[in-house]
């Protein structure tokens, strides 16, 4: 009796053999394919990182794409326009925040990162108290020869976001919501100048009573009407990004996106090596779709978004965000 199975023949035995030997193959094939996904993996957010700056640069440094306003020095800056920039002595970074992109929980990561070590969970933080006075350090609180040290040596950082996804955040958050304070200083302003309202509500608390708060399309209004400007610098939540963070004269070492969020933030705390030090605020998933971000502007007529558009175009070519087209044309 020969070492056959009784069920298979010679040729039939080779056959199986090398249908074993090509499933070996394939397995080492899918192992080492899929080792060589997992580093790719890892790779991709330097790789995001990499191209963010890049195009960054090149934006900055094309005199077709950048206005001679964004072309000043450092030295031609005011305190007031470097009041959105966070310093941390102790870890070497600077941090410029965004109103709408997530900066709440990035000031709560730099209070804690100011506490001895161990550190807190950043979401014990109260709101609060990451805006008072004092609580964080501001670079415009320095010396302007230690702001010209502290920001060729620290690791800048910053996160952007879609930019017409921050305009619908903000408005939802400052006129929809109750917040009596953006009602007095803007809604009513916008309910009388574009709702057809001569006499708003005096108060938040009777506008909200009666239903009557700014349409997004009244807040758009706003926004485009000359004289806002004017009259005033445009609000945090809603002023251009590149306005807040000034990313031409500044050599960020990155820039994170909301839409890529916890990747992002893990990342950086990676380079910053403090993974194991502190974890970043889970935040709650994106309510604003690209669905959505139509619905909102269904009001809006072609001509006022195209307008819009103009109004916050460095902030898309800036900071790769795509033209909306779908917004922009019929």
């Amino acid at each position: 009796m020969t070492g056959l199975s009784p069920c298979k023949s010679p040729a039939a035995m080779t056959t199986y053999k090398r249908s074993l030997l090509l499933v070996g193959f394939v397995g080492s094939l899918f192992v080492m394919l899929s080792s060589d996904h997992f580093s790719l993996s890892r790779d991709i957010p330097l790789q995001a990182q990499k191209m963010r700056k890049q195009l960054l640069k090149e934006m900055c440094d094309s005199d077709k794409d950048v206005s001679s306003k964004r072309r000043r020095s450092l030295e031609e800056i005011s305190d007031k326009e470097l009041k959105n920039f966070i310093v941390d002595d102790k870890h070497g970074i600077i941090y410029c925040f965004i109103p709408k992109v997530a900066c709440s929980n990035w000031k709560r990561v730099m209070f804690v990162l100011k506490q001895n070590e161990p550190y807190k969970d950043p979401l014990s933080v109260p709101t609060d108290v990451i805006h008072e006075p004092n609580t964080l350090t501001y670079l415009n609180s320095l010396p302007r020869k230690e702001r010209k040290v502290r920001l060729k040596h620290y690791t800048k950082f910053l996160f952007v976001r879609d930019p017409f996804v921050r305009l619908i955040s903000a408005y939802r958050d400052k006129f929809h919501r109750h917040n009596d304070y953006f009602y007095q200083n803007y809604g009513r302003d916008i309910l009388q100048l574009y709702g057809n309202m001569s006499t708003p509500p005096q108060t938040e608390d009777e506008a909200f009573a009666l239903g009557i708060r700014p349409s997004f399309y009244n807040f758009i209004q706003y926004l485009l009407d000359p004289k806002t400007e004017r009259k005033a610098p445009f609000e945090p939540h809603w002023r251009q990004m590149h306005r807040l963070c000034h990313p031409c004269l500044i050599d960020y070492d990155f820039i994170g996106h909301q839409e890529s969020l916890q990747e992002d933030a893990n990342l950086l705390l990676k380079i910053l090596r403090l993974e194991d030090d502190i974890n970043f605020p889970p935040s709650p998933e994106n309510v604003t779709t690209s669905d959505s971000v139509l619905d909102w502007f269904s009001g809006v007529p072609l001509d006022d978004r195209r307008k819009l558009y103009k109004l916050y175009e460095d902030d898309f070519r800036l900071f790769g965000y795509r033209k909306p087209n779908k917004l922009l044309h019929d």
